[in-house]
């Protein structure tokens, strides 16, 4: 995949009301997605061409390969 990975995420919400944010790639960092998940859902996602970043507002756990974060909200 050019401009990606094939790595993916776990995003877990904590409480109702987490925000993921999908920034763009290039010139302009934009919000491009969003999504809105209450507590114990759970959103599995990747970087790819289109998306550069992930910006999580709220209390959630995201699981990468690299480990687990734990949001401080």
């Amino acid at each position: 995949m050019e401009g990606g990975t094939n790595d993916y995420f776990v995003i877990k919400a904590k409480e109702n009301g987490v925000h993921v944010i999908g920034l763009t790639r290039g010139q302009d960092t934009r919000f491009h997605h969003t999504e809105k998940l209450d507590k114990g859902e759970v959103m599995i996602a990747q970087f790819t061409e289109h998306t550069s970043a992930v910006k999580i507002r709220g209390k959630a756990t995201i699981m990468t390969k690299y480990g687990n974060i734990q949001t401080d909200e």
